[in-house]
Protein backbone atom coordinates (compact mmCIF):
# COMPACT_ATOMS: atom_id res chain seq x y z
CA UNK A 1 0.00 0.00 0.00
CA UNK A 2 1.38 3.34 -1.00
CA UNK A 3 1.69 5.91 1.78
CA UNK A 4 0.10 9.22 0.90
CA UNK A 5 0.45 12.40 2.86
CA UNK A 6 -2.83 13.69 4.17
CA UNK A 7 -3.74 17.36 4.37
CA UNK A 8 -5.97 18.36 7.28
CA UNK A 9 -9.23 20.13 6.40
CA UNK A 10 -8.10 23.25 8.31
CA UNK A 11 -4.79 23.41 6.41
CA UNK A 12 -6.59 22.88 3.11
CA UNK A 13 -8.93 25.78 3.82
CA UNK A 14 -5.95 27.95 4.74
CA UNK A 15 -4.17 27.08 1.47
CA UNK A 16 -7.33 27.80 -0.53
CA UNK A 17 -7.72 31.12 1.27
CA UNK A 18 -4.16 32.11 0.39
CA UNK A 19 -4.77 31.10 -3.23
CA UNK A 20 -7.91 33.26 -3.32
CA UNK A 21 -6.03 36.24 -1.92
CA UNK A 22 -3.12 35.80 -4.34
CA UNK A 23 -5.35 35.43 -7.39
CA UNK A 24 -7.23 38.60 -6.51
CA UNK A 25 -4.16 40.77 -6.00
CA UNK A 26 -4.38 44.20 -7.58
CA UNK A 27 -1.48 46.24 -8.98
CA UNK A 28 0.08 48.68 -6.55
CA UNK A 29 2.39 51.54 -7.48
CA UNK A 30 4.27 53.92 -5.19
CA UNK A 31 3.61 57.40 -6.55
CA UNK A 32 5.89 59.17 -4.10
CA UNK A 33 8.22 58.26 -1.21
CA UNK A 34 8.77 60.99 1.39
CA UNK A 35 12.27 62.08 2.39
CA UNK A 36 11.81 63.87 5.78
CA UNK A 37 13.22 67.41 6.30
CA UNK A 38 12.68 69.64 4.34
CA UNK A 39 10.25 67.27 2.66
CA UNK A 40 7.43 65.65 4.64
CA UNK A 41 7.43 62.37 6.56
CA UNK A 42 4.78 60.10 8.06
CA UNK A 43 1.73 61.01 5.95
CA UNK A 44 -1.55 60.91 7.88
CA UNK A 45 -5.26 60.96 7.16
CA UNK A 46 -7.15 60.83 3.91
CA UNK A 47 -6.08 62.26 0.56
CA UNK A 48 -8.32 64.52 -1.54
CA UNK A 49 -8.49 65.27 -5.27
CA UNK A 50 -9.07 68.67 -6.83
CA UNK A 51 -10.91 69.15 -10.11
CA UNK A 52 -7.64 69.01 -12.08
CA UNK A 53 -6.72 65.57 -10.69
CA UNK A 54 -4.08 66.73 -8.22
CA UNK A 55 -3.82 64.90 -4.89
CA UNK A 56 -3.41 66.69 -1.56
CA UNK A 57 -2.48 65.41 1.88
CA UNK A 58 -0.67 66.14 5.13
CA UNK A 59 2.34 64.69 6.93
CA UNK A 60 2.70 64.56 10.70
CA UNK A 61 6.47 64.96 10.51
CA UNK A 62 9.08 66.43 8.20
CA UNK A 63 9.21 69.96 6.90
CA UNK A 64 11.12 71.31 9.89
CA UNK A 65 12.33 69.92 13.21
CA UNK A 66 12.11 73.23 15.11
CA UNK A 67 8.60 72.82 16.58
CA UNK A 68 8.07 72.16 20.30
CA UNK A 69 6.51 68.82 21.16
CA UNK A 70 7.16 65.13 20.57
CA UNK A 71 7.01 65.32 16.76
CA UNK A 72 8.30 67.51 13.96
CA UNK A 73 6.41 70.42 12.41
CA UNK A 74 4.70 68.60 9.55
CA UNK A 75 3.59 69.69 6.09
CA UNK A 76 0.78 69.92 3.57
CA UNK A 77 1.72 68.57 0.12
CA UNK A 78 0.44 68.34 -3.43
CA UNK A 79 1.02 65.48 -5.88
CA UNK A 80 0.49 66.48 -9.53
CA UNK A 81 -0.19 63.69 -12.05
CA UNK A 82 2.26 63.14 -14.91
CA UNK A 83 1.75 65.07 -18.15
CA UNK A 84 2.27 61.84 -20.14
CA UNK A 85 1.09 58.33 -19.44
CA UNK A 86 3.73 56.36 -17.57
CA UNK A 87 5.45 59.46 -16.19
CA UNK A 88 6.11 60.31 -12.56
CA UNK A 89 3.92 62.27 -10.22
CA UNK A 90 5.43 65.53 -8.96
CA UNK A 91 5.40 66.38 -5.26
CA UNK A 92 5.33 69.97 -4.00
CA UNK A 93 5.40 70.98 -0.34
CA UNK A 94 2.69 73.64 -0.10
CA UNK A 95 3.22 74.57 3.53
CA UNK A 96 5.55 73.80 6.44
CA UNK A 97 4.05 74.41 9.87
CA UNK A 98 5.93 76.64 12.31
CA UNK A 99 4.61 75.56 15.70
CA UNK A 100 3.52 77.08 18.99
CA UNK A 101 6.28 79.72 19.12
CA UNK A 102 4.74 81.33 16.02
CA UNK A 103 1.10 80.72 17.05
CA UNK A 104 1.00 78.30 14.13
CA UNK A 105 0.00 74.65 14.09
CA UNK A 106 2.33 71.65 14.37
CA UNK A 107 2.10 67.91 13.73
CA UNK A 108 -1.05 67.21 11.69
CA UNK A 109 -2.83 64.05 12.81
CA UNK A 110 -5.59 64.11 10.23
CA UNK A 111 -6.02 64.44 6.50
CA UNK A 112 -7.67 67.14 4.42
CA UNK A 113 -11.08 68.17 3.14
CA UNK A 114 -11.50 70.46 0.13
CA UNK A 115 -14.23 72.97 -0.76
CA UNK A 116 -15.58 73.96 -4.20
CA UNK A 117 -13.00 76.78 -4.51
CA UNK A 118 -10.05 74.46 -3.93
CA UNK A 119 -9.34 75.60 -0.35
CA UNK A 120 -7.95 72.87 1.91
CA UNK A 121 -8.91 72.36 5.57
CA UNK A 122 -7.25 70.26 8.24
CA UNK A 123 -6.10 70.03 11.85
CA UNK A 124 -2.82 69.95 13.74
CA UNK A 125 -2.49 68.07 17.02
CA UNK A 126 -0.17 70.64 18.58
CA UNK A 127 0.72 74.27 18.07
CA UNK A 128 -1.45 77.35 18.10
CA UNK A 129 -1.70 79.99 20.80
CA UNK A 130 -3.25 77.73 23.45
CA UNK A 131 -1.80 77.19 26.92
CA UNK A 132 -1.53 73.37 26.86
CA UNK A 133 1.65 71.87 28.31
CA UNK A 134 3.22 68.47 27.70
CA UNK A 135 5.93 67.29 30.11
CA UNK A 136 6.39 70.92 31.16
CA UNK A 137 6.86 72.27 27.63
CA UNK A 138 4.44 74.71 25.99
CA UNK A 139 3.22 72.85 22.91
CA UNK A 140 -0.17 74.47 22.29
CA UNK A 141 -3.56 72.74 22.21
CA UNK A 142 -3.81 72.31 18.44
CA UNK A 143 -5.39 74.17 15.53
CA UNK A 144 -7.79 74.04 12.61
CA UNK A 145 -6.28 75.61 9.49
CA UNK A 146 -7.22 76.62 5.96
CA UNK A 147 -4.80 76.60 3.04
CA UNK A 148 -5.88 78.70 0.04
CA UNK A 149 -4.48 78.37 -3.49
CA UNK A 150 -2.64 81.35 -5.01
CA UNK A 151 -4.22 83.69 -7.53
CA UNK A 152 -1.23 83.17 -9.84
CA UNK A 153 0.01 79.66 -10.59
CA UNK A 154 3.37 79.05 -8.97
CA UNK A 155 2.91 81.53 -6.11
CA UNK A 156 2.76 80.41 -2.50
CA UNK A 157 -0.40 79.07 -0.90
CA UNK A 158 -1.82 81.09 2.01
CA UNK A 159 -2.34 79.48 5.41
CA UNK A 160 -4.96 80.85 7.83
CA UNK A 161 -5.52 79.55 11.36
CA UNK A 162 -9.30 79.29 11.70
CA UNK A 163 -9.22 78.06 15.29
CA UNK A 164 -6.47 77.87 17.86
CA UNK A 165 -7.79 75.90 20.81
CA UNK A 166 -7.11 78.21 23.78
CA UNK A 167 -7.25 75.70 26.65
CA UNK A 168 -7.70 71.98 27.11
CA UNK A 169 -11.30 72.62 28.17
CA UNK A 170 -12.15 73.72 24.62
CA UNK A 171 -10.26 70.79 23.08
CA UNK A 172 -6.75 69.38 22.95
CA UNK A 173 -5.04 67.28 20.27
CA UNK A 174 -7.37 67.44 17.23
CA UNK A 175 -7.40 64.07 15.49
CA UNK A 176 -8.74 62.72 12.23
CA UNK A 177 -10.38 64.29 9.20
CA UNK A 178 -12.89 67.15 9.32
CA UNK A 179 -16.32 67.15 7.66
CA UNK A 180 -18.50 69.94 6.23
CA UNK A 181 -22.26 70.27 6.61
CA UNK A 182 -24.47 71.84 3.93
CA UNK A 183 -24.24 75.27 5.61
CA UNK A 184 -20.44 75.33 5.48
CA UNK A 185 -19.82 74.51 9.15
CA UNK A 186 -16.88 72.24 9.95
CA UNK A 187 -17.03 69.40 12.48
CA UNK A 188 -14.19 67.50 14.06
CA UNK A 189 -12.89 65.74 17.16
CA UNK A 190 -10.14 66.27 19.69
CA UNK A 191 -8.65 63.17 21.31
CA UNK A 192 -8.35 64.98 24.62
CA UNK A 193 -9.76 68.14 26.18
CA UNK A 194 -13.45 68.93 26.42
CA UNK A 195 -13.56 69.58 30.17
CA UNK A 196 -14.78 66.14 31.34
CA UNK A 197 -13.29 62.84 32.49
CA UNK A 198 -10.23 62.03 34.58
CA UNK A 199 -9.30 58.44 33.62
CA UNK A 200 -8.22 58.85 29.99
CA UNK A 201 -4.50 59.64 30.03
CA UNK A 202 -1.74 60.57 32.43
CA UNK A 203 -0.22 63.24 30.17
CA UNK A 204 -3.23 64.92 28.52
CA UNK A 205 -6.27 66.48 30.19
CA UNK A 206 -9.84 65.22 29.82
CA UNK A 207 -11.41 62.59 27.56
CA UNK A 208 -11.99 64.34 24.26
CA UNK A 209 -14.57 66.49 22.51
CA UNK A 210 -16.64 66.98 19.37
CA UNK A 211 -16.51 70.56 18.08
CA UNK A 212 -18.21 72.73 15.48
CA UNK A 213 -16.48 75.54 13.63
CA UNK A 214 -18.85 78.09 12.02
CA UNK A 215 -17.72 80.44 9.24
CA UNK A 216 -17.91 84.22 9.71
CA UNK A 217 -20.97 86.13 8.55
CA UNK A 218 -18.78 88.65 6.76
CA UNK A 219 -15.72 87.94 4.63
CA UNK A 220 -12.51 88.22 6.62
CA UNK A 221 -14.21 87.70 9.97
CA UNK A 222 -13.37 85.07 12.55
CA UNK A 223 -14.65 81.51 12.62
CA UNK A 224 -16.49 80.53 15.82
CA UNK A 225 -15.61 77.33 17.67
CA UNK A 226 -18.12 75.58 19.92
CA UNK A 227 -17.72 72.37 21.92
CA UNK A 228 -20.79 70.27 21.14
CA UNK A 229 -19.96 67.45 23.53
CA UNK A 230 -17.23 66.56 26.00
CA UNK A 231 -16.75 62.83 26.63
CA UNK A 232 -16.61 61.66 30.23
CA UNK A 233 -14.91 58.27 29.91
CA UNK A 234 -15.35 55.54 32.52
CA UNK A 235 -15.32 56.64 36.16
CA UNK A 236 -12.62 55.06 38.38
CA UNK A 237 -13.69 51.55 39.44
CA UNK A 238 -16.76 51.47 37.15
CA UNK A 239 -17.40 48.72 34.59
CA UNK A 240 -19.33 50.90 32.14
CA UNK A 241 -19.31 54.56 31.20
CA UNK A 242 -19.18 57.13 28.44
CA UNK A 243 -16.86 56.98 25.45
CA UNK A 244 -13.37 58.48 25.50
CA UNK A 245 -10.89 59.76 22.89
CA UNK A 246 -13.01 60.28 19.74
CA UNK A 247 -11.30 59.63 16.43
CA UNK A 248 -12.55 62.24 13.97
CA UNK A 249 -13.71 61.06 10.56
CA UNK A 250 -17.24 62.07 11.58
CA UNK A 251 -20.28 61.75 9.32
CA UNK A 252 -23.65 63.55 9.33
CA UNK A 253 -27.11 62.27 8.42
CA UNK A 254 -29.79 64.29 6.59
CA UNK A 255 -31.15 65.58 9.92
CA UNK A 256 -27.82 67.01 11.02
CA UNK A 257 -26.97 64.31 13.56
CA UNK A 258 -23.28 63.42 13.93
CA UNK A 259 -21.95 59.85 14.10
CA UNK A 260 -18.53 58.58 15.11
CA UNK A 261 -16.49 56.27 17.31
CA UNK A 262 -14.24 56.56 20.34
CA UNK A 263 -11.06 54.56 20.86
CA UNK A 264 -11.60 54.03 24.60
CA UNK A 265 -14.44 54.26 27.11
CA UNK A 266 -17.74 52.42 27.21
CA UNK A 267 -17.33 48.79 28.32
CA UNK A 268 -14.72 48.32 31.05
CA UNK A 269 -15.59 44.80 32.17
CA UNK A 270 -12.86 42.77 33.82
CA UNK A 271 -11.23 40.22 31.54
CA UNK A 272 -12.33 42.06 28.42
CA UNK A 273 -11.67 45.77 28.25
CA UNK A 274 -10.41 47.03 31.60
CA UNK A 275 -7.18 48.91 32.07
CA UNK A 276 -4.53 49.07 29.43
CA UNK A 277 -1.52 51.25 28.80
CA UNK A 278 -3.26 53.98 26.81
CA UNK A 279 -6.71 54.11 28.33
CA UNK A 280 -9.76 52.36 29.73
CA UNK A 281 -12.60 50.61 27.91
CA UNK A 282 -13.15 49.07 24.46
CA UNK A 283 -14.71 52.15 22.87
CA UNK A 284 -18.17 53.04 21.55
CA UNK A 285 -20.16 54.07 18.49
CA UNK A 286 -22.10 57.26 19.21
CA UNK A 287 -24.68 59.64 17.78
CA UNK A 288 -24.90 63.34 18.61
CA UNK A 289 -28.35 64.76 17.91
CA UNK A 290 -28.68 68.53 17.31
CA UNK A 291 -30.81 70.63 19.70
CA UNK A 292 -34.48 71.25 19.02
CA UNK A 293 -34.04 75.01 19.44
CA UNK A 294 -31.30 77.57 18.95
CA UNK A 295 -28.83 77.61 21.81
CA UNK A 296 -29.87 74.18 23.10
CA UNK A 297 -27.56 71.30 23.92
CA UNK A 298 -26.58 68.47 21.62
CA UNK A 299 -27.60 65.05 22.94
CA UNK A 300 -25.28 62.05 22.92
CA UNK A 301 -26.62 58.53 22.42
CA UNK A 302 -24.39 55.47 22.74
CA UNK A 303 -25.34 53.22 19.81
CA UNK A 304 -22.94 50.40 20.72
CA UNK A 305 -20.35 49.50 23.33
CA UNK A 306 -17.63 47.19 22.00
CA UNK A 307 -16.94 44.23 24.26
CA UNK A 308 -13.71 42.81 22.84
CA UNK A 309 -15.39 39.79 21.26
CA UNK A 310 -16.98 41.96 18.59
CA UNK A 311 -13.92 44.21 18.41
CA UNK A 312 -12.38 46.97 20.46
CA UNK A 313 -10.62 50.31 20.01
CA UNK A 314 -12.07 51.70 16.80
CA UNK A 315 -9.39 54.03 15.43
CA UNK A 316 -11.55 55.63 12.73
CA UNK A 317 -15.12 56.77 12.24
CA UNK A 318 -18.15 55.14 10.67
CA UNK A 319 -19.67 55.20 7.19
CA UNK A 320 -23.30 54.87 6.02
CA UNK A 321 -24.55 52.68 3.19
CA UNK A 322 -27.64 53.50 1.13
CA UNK A 323 -29.92 51.60 3.53
CA UNK A 324 -28.81 53.63 6.55
CA UNK A 325 -26.60 50.93 8.09
CA UNK A 326 -23.32 51.95 9.70
CA UNK A 327 -19.93 50.27 9.19
CA UNK A 328 -16.61 50.63 10.99
CA UNK A 329 -13.32 48.92 11.76
CA UNK A 330 -11.79 48.13 15.13
CA UNK A 331 -8.04 47.96 15.70
CA UNK A 332 -8.23 45.05 18.16
CA UNK A 333 -10.55 42.30 19.36
CA UNK A 334 -12.88 40.18 17.29
CA UNK A 335 -13.52 36.46 16.88
CA UNK A 336 -11.16 33.56 16.20
CA UNK A 337 -8.01 32.16 17.76
CA UNK A 338 -5.84 35.22 17.09
CA UNK A 339 -8.25 38.16 16.66
CA UNK A 340 -6.58 41.33 15.50
CA UNK A 341 -9.44 43.68 14.79
CA UNK A 342 -12.79 43.46 13.08
CA UNK A 343 -15.22 44.99 10.58
CA UNK A 344 -18.65 45.56 12.10
CA UNK A 345 -22.03 46.44 10.62
CA UNK A 346 -24.72 48.22 12.69
CA UNK A 347 -28.37 47.93 11.59
CA UNK A 348 -31.01 50.26 13.10
CA UNK A 349 -33.94 48.49 14.76
CA UNK A 350 -37.56 49.56 15.17
CA UNK A 351 -37.07 49.98 18.93
CA UNK A 352 -34.37 52.62 18.40
CA UNK A 353 -31.46 50.28 19.15
CA UNK A 354 -28.77 49.16 16.71
CA UNK A 355 -27.87 45.52 16.06
CA UNK A 356 -24.17 44.73 15.59
CA UNK A 357 -22.99 42.09 13.07
CA UNK A 358 -19.36 41.09 12.67
CA UNK A 359 -18.58 40.95 8.96
CA UNK A 360 -14.95 39.92 9.35
CA UNK A 361 -12.44 39.28 12.14
CA UNK A 362 -8.78 39.71 11.21
CA UNK A 363 -6.28 37.01 12.17
CA UNK A 364 -3.07 38.96 11.47
CA UNK A 365 -1.76 36.56 8.81
CA UNK A 366 -2.93 36.46 5.20
CA UNK A 367 -5.82 38.85 5.80
CA UNK A 368 -3.99 41.54 7.78
CA UNK A 369 -4.54 42.97 11.23
CA UNK A 370 -5.14 46.10 13.29
CA UNK A 371 -7.20 48.15 10.81
CA UNK A 372 -6.90 51.81 11.79
CA UNK A 373 -8.60 53.51 8.86
CA UNK A 374 -12.18 54.22 7.89
CA UNK A 375 -13.99 52.28 5.18
CA UNK A 376 -15.18 53.46 1.76
CA UNK A 377 -17.95 52.17 -0.54
CA UNK A 378 -17.78 51.87 -4.31
CA UNK A 379 -20.81 52.38 -6.58
CA UNK A 380 -21.75 48.68 -6.36
CA UNK A 381 -21.89 48.63 -2.57
CA UNK A 382 -18.54 46.93 -1.99
CA UNK A 383 -16.50 48.03 1.02
CA UNK A 384 -12.78 48.79 0.81
CA UNK A 385 -10.25 49.46 3.52
CA UNK A 386 -6.74 48.93 4.85
CA UNK A 387 -5.23 46.93 7.69
CA UNK A 388 -2.18 48.62 9.20
CA UNK A 389 -0.37 45.37 9.98
CA UNK A 390 -0.25 41.70 9.15
CA UNK A 391 -0.48 40.21 5.69
CA UNK A 392 2.04 37.95 4.01
CA UNK A 393 4.93 40.37 4.62
CA UNK A 394 3.81 42.08 7.84
CA UNK A 395 3.45 45.53 6.26
CA UNK A 396 -0.34 45.67 6.15
CA UNK A 397 -2.97 44.96 3.53
CA UNK A 398 -5.72 46.41 1.33
CA UNK A 399 -8.98 44.47 1.33
CA UNK A 400 -12.49 44.36 -0.13
CA UNK A 401 -15.77 43.13 1.38
CA UNK A 402 -18.48 42.19 -1.10
CA UNK A 403 -22.12 41.67 0.01
CA UNK A 404 -23.50 38.22 -0.80
CA UNK A 405 -26.91 36.56 -0.66
CA UNK A 406 -28.18 35.74 2.80
CA UNK A 407 -26.57 38.75 4.43
CA UNK A 408 -22.99 37.42 4.48
CA UNK A 409 -20.01 39.31 3.07
CA UNK A 410 -17.13 37.85 1.10
CA UNK A 411 -13.65 39.03 2.14
CA UNK A 412 -10.85 39.39 -0.43
CA UNK A 413 -7.30 40.57 0.13
CA UNK A 414 -6.33 42.87 -2.73
CA UNK A 415 -2.72 43.67 -1.86
CA UNK A 416 -0.04 42.91 0.75
CA UNK A 417 2.53 45.66 1.33
CA UNK A 418 6.16 44.62 0.96
CA UNK A 419 8.22 47.08 2.98
CA UNK A 420 10.79 48.57 3.16
CA UNK A 421 10.96 49.80 -0.46
CA UNK A 422 7.23 49.38 -0.80
CA UNK A 423 4.91 51.10 1.68
CA UNK A 424 4.20 49.87 5.18
CA UNK A 425 1.51 50.60 7.78
CA UNK A 426 -1.42 51.96 5.75
CA UNK A 427 -3.58 53.82 8.28
CA UNK A 428 -5.89 56.17 6.36
CA UNK A 429 -9.04 55.84 4.30
CA UNK A 430 -8.75 55.25 0.56
CA UNK A 431 -10.05 57.58 -2.16
CA UNK A 432 -11.27 56.65 -5.67
CA UNK A 433 -10.49 58.44 -8.92
CA UNK A 434 -12.96 58.59 -11.83
CA UNK A 435 -11.56 55.37 -13.33
CA UNK A 436 -12.02 53.27 -10.19
CA UNK A 437 -8.38 53.30 -9.08
CA UNK A 438 -7.75 53.86 -5.38
CA UNK A 439 -5.18 56.05 -3.66
CA UNK A 440 -3.89 56.15 -0.11
CA UNK A 441 -0.90 56.61 2.16
CA UNK A 442 1.40 54.44 4.20
CA UNK A 443 3.01 55.99 7.25
CA UNK A 444 6.24 54.04 6.78
CA UNK A 445 8.13 52.37 3.96
CA UNK A 446 9.59 53.85 0.80
CA UNK A 447 13.17 54.83 0.08
CA UNK A 448 13.40 57.79 2.48
CA UNK A 449 16.80 57.07 4.08
CA UNK A 450 16.54 59.94 6.58
CA UNK A 451 13.89 58.00 8.52
CA UNK A 452 16.01 54.87 8.89
CA UNK A 453 15.13 51.33 7.91
CA UNK A 454 11.38 51.92 8.21
CA UNK A 455 11.23 54.71 5.64
CA UNK A 456 9.37 58.03 5.71
CA UNK A 457 6.09 56.85 4.18
CA UNK A 458 4.51 56.79 0.74
CA UNK A 459 1.55 57.74 -1.40
CA UNK A 460 0.33 54.81 -3.49
CA UNK A 461 -2.11 53.92 -6.24
CA UNK A 462 -3.80 50.54 -6.48
CA UNK A 463 -5.70 49.40 -9.55
CA UNK A 464 -7.49 46.20 -10.60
Amino acid sequence: MTNKARVSPGLLLFILALATIASAEWNEKVLYAFQDVPDGATPVGGLVFDQAGNLYGATANGGSSSCAGPGQCGTVFQLAPPAKKGGSWTETVLYVFKGHDYNDGATPEGGLVIDSLGNLYGTTAYGGAGNCLLLGAAVGCGTVYELSPPAQKGDAWTETILCSFPTAKQGYFPWGDLVFDSAGNLYGATQFGGGHGTTCNGFYQYCGAIFELSPPETKGGKWTEKVLYGFKGVAPGAQFGDGANPNGGLILDDKGAIYGTTYFGGNNQKGRCEGGVGGTGCGIVFELAPPNHAGGKWTEKVLHQFNGQDGSNSAAGVVFNRKGNLYCTTAAGGEGNFPSGSIVQFVPQSNGKWMAHILHSFQDNGDGGQPRAGLVFDAKGNLYGTASGGGSFGGGTIFRLRPETGGSWGFTGLYDFKAPQDGSYPAARLVFDKSGNMYGITQYGGNGQACGHYGCGTVFEISP
